[in-house]
């Protein structure tokens, strides 16, 4: 998962940044930079569903070869 797929699964960048009660050219930061990790935890706590999704949809896509990885500077999106 990267920055982008997180946020636009979570409604965009206004509704993540309502959600951690941030402005928005914050979360416009982290589409750039990746999602601070304490800010992941809360999401992933918040929205389990949204995280469920995408990480089936992402396991989906890597059953036929390797999945490719890359490294957040913040946060590391893995399971």
């Amino acid at each position: 998962m990267n920055p982008n797929e997180v946020i636009d699964a979570l409604g965009g960048t206004f509704r993540v940044a309502e959600l951690c009660e941030v402005r928005p050219p914050s979360v416009s930061d982290w589409r750039k930079h990746g999602i601070p990790r304490a800010r992941m935890m809360f999401l992933r706590v918040a929205k389990p569903e949204i995280f469920e999704a995408l990480e089936a949809r992402n396991a989906k896509h890597s059953e036929g070869g390797s999945e490719k990885t890359s490294a957040q500077p913040w946060c590391e999106l893995s399971a």
